[in-house]
C-alpha cells in the first residue's frame, strides 16, 4: 500500500467523523426548534383562551349594565323646567328655584329610595360621626374599607373624595379617582384646591364667617359687562368676595379683557376671593382660542392663563403658556400659586345676592356665630348658608346650630345650605336637618 493511499484513507475516515458530528448537531438543533415551536403554540393557546374569557366577562358586564343599571345615590331624576316667572310665582321666594336638577337632600319624597334605604347608610352615619369629632384618619380607613361594597351607592366614594379635598391630599385623591373611573366607567371628579392653600391642615383654619358680597355674572361676557364689574369697587373690601360664573355661557375679546382687569384688581387688594365655576369658564374661553391665530387678541389668552392660575393648575398653565408664546412670540406671564382663593364647582341655580358664609370649622361655643346668623336672618326673608368653605362641624356644635335653624324655620322661613361637602351633609341628615331646611351637597 502506497503512502498516498494511507493519507487518503485517513482523510476519508476524518470526513466520516465530521459528517456524523454535523448530523448530530443538526438533529439537536431541529429538536430544540421543535420544542420552542411547541412552547410558542402552547403560549398562543393560553393567550387565546384568556382573551376569550375576558371577552365573555365584558359581554356579561355589558348585559348586566343594560338590564340592571343602578341609579346613583343622592341624585334626582331630571324634571321638566319651569319658566322663571312660573317658578317665582310658586312660593314667592326671593331666590329662584332650581332651573335644572342637582344633587340635593330634601324630604323623604325628594330622596331616591336607594339613598334613603341604602345598605351603606349605617356605615355612612358612623363615619360622619367619627369625622365630626376630628377622627379623620379612622374615617379614611373605614371609607376605604367600604368602597368594594358600594357598587350601587356612591356616597362613600363622594365622602372619601371630600375628605381628601379637605385634607389637601391630592395624590390620594387622584389614586382613588382612577379606581372610581374604572368601576363606574365615567370621568372622575376634578381636584379643587382647598380654600387655605398656605395651611397643611385646611380644616383647622376657621376663617371668615358672615355675609359675603356676591357678584354673579350671566350671559355672554362682552363689553356690556363693564357696569356689573364696576360694582366691585363699592363692595366691602374687608369681606371675602364671591364671584359666580355659573350663568355665563360665552365670552368675547372685550369681555375677557374687562374681566381680567377686574380679577387683577381684586387680588391686588389682598382680599379673600371665592370663585364659582372658574373651570367651566376657562373651557369657554379656551373654545375661542387657536394656536397661531392672533385675531382675538391677547385678552382671552391672558384670561385663560389667569383662570388656570386661580385653579392652581400649574401643568395646564405651563402648556397654555407655550401656546401663547408661539402665537404672539412674547414671553408668557409666570405661574404664581394663588393666595386667599377658594374654588367651587359651577352651581345649578342662579347666584343668590348675599349669602351667609359659614367658617371652615364649627366647634365648641358658637354663640357668636349664632348671633351673626340672627342679624343676617332679620334682614333676609330667605336664609341661605354658603357652605363652600365649611370643612367640618363638631357633633355638639352641629346640634346647637340645628336648634337655631329650627327656630328660623318655625315661621315658614326657608332655610338653605348650599355647596355642602358630603361628610357634613351626612351628619346633618343624621341629625334631622333635612326636616327643617333644604340641603344641597355639591355635585360630583
Amino acid at each position: 500500500m502506497g503512502l498516498f493511499s494511507i493519507f487518503k484513507k485517513g482523510k476519508v475516515e476524518e470526513s466520516v467523523v465530521e459528517t456524523d458530528d454535523a448530523d448530530a448537531a443538526r438533529l439537536a438543533a431541529n429538536s430544540e426548534l421543535e420544542r420552542q415551536r411547541a412552547q410558542q403554540s402552547d403560549l398562543q393557546r393560553e393567550i387565546a383562551r384568556a382573551t376569550a374569557m375576558k371577552i365573555d366577562a365584558i359581554e356579561a358586564a355589558m348585559a348586566a349594565d343594560i338590564f340592571n343599571e343602578p341609579e346613583p345615590a343622592w341624585a334626582r331624576k331630571p324634571r321638566t323646567l319651569q319658566p322663571a316667572s312660573a317658578a317665582a310665582a310658586n312660593d314667592g321666594a326671593t331666590l329662584p328655584l332650581l332651573d335644572q336638577y342637582t344633587t340635593e337632600l330634601l324630604g323623604d319624597e325628594d330622596v331616591p329610595l336607594e339613598a334613603a334605604a341604602a345598605e351603606s347608610a349605617p356605615i355612612v352615619e358612623e363615619i360622619a360621626i367619627l369625622y365630626s369629632n376630628g377622627q379623620a384618619e379612622v374615617a379614611e380607613q373605614m371609607l376605604l374599607g367600604s368602597l368594594p361594597d358600594s357598587a350601587q351607592d356612591r356616597t362613600v366614594w363622594w365622602m372619601l373624595f371630600d375628605l381628601y379635598q379637605v385634607l389637601g391630599r391630592q395624590e390620594s385623591f387622584e389614586n382613588v379617582s382612577i379606581d372610581y373611573a374604572s368601576q363606574y366607567e365615567t370621568s372622575p371628579p376634578s381636584w379643587i384646591p382647598p380654600a387655605s392653600a398656605d395651611s397643611k391642615k385646611p380644616e383647622v383654619a376657621r376663617g371668615y364667617s358672615g355675609v359675603a358680597p356676591t357678584l354673579g355674572l350671566s350671559g355672554v361676557l362682552n363689553a356690556s359687562v363693564a357696569p356689573q364689574l364696576e360694582r366691585l369697587d363699592s363692595m366691602d373690601e374687608k369681606k371675602p368676595l364671591r364671584l359666580d360664573f355659573s350663568r355665563v355661557n360665552g365670552v368675547d375679546p372685550d369681555g375677557s379683557a374687562l374681566l381680567l382687569a377686574a380679577l387683577k384688581k381684586v387680588q391686588a387688594s389682598d382680599r379673600e376671593l371665592i370663585v364659582v365655576g372658574a373651570a367651566e369658564l376657562a373651557e369657554q374661553v379656551r373654545d375661542i382660542l387657536s394656536i397661531g391665530n392672533r385675531d382675538v387678541g391677547e385678552g382671552p389668552w391672558l384670561l385663560y392663563l389667569e383662570l388656570l392660575r386661580l385653579l392652581n393648575q400649574e401643568k395646564e398653565f405651563e402648556e397654555a403658556s407655550m401656546d401663547y408664546c408661539v402665537t404672539f412670540e412674547v414671553s408668557p406671564p409666570p405661574f404664581v400659586a394663588p393666595k386667599k382663593v377658594a374654588n367651587a364647582p359651577r352651581q345649578a341655580t342662579a347666584a343668590a345676592s348675599d349669602r351667609f358664609m359659614l367658617p371652615a370649622l364649627i366647634e365648641g361655643d358658637i354663640g357668636g356665630l349664632l348671633s351673626a346668623i340672627d342679624a343676617y336672618a332679620s334682614e333676609n326673608p330667605v336664609v341661605v348658608f354658603d357652605c363652600g368653605r365649611l370643612a367640618r362641624m363638631e357633633f355638639g356644635a352641629a346640634s346647637a346650630l340645628q336648634n337655631k335653624v329650627a327656630e328660623l324655620a318655625s315661621g315658614e322661613r326657608r332655610v338653605e345650605f348650599r355647596d355642602l361637602n358630603h361628610l357634613v351633609a351626612a351628619l346633618m341628615r343624621l341629625l334631622g336637618y333635612a326636616e327643617i331646611a333644604r340641603l344641597f351637597p355639591h355635585k360630583y
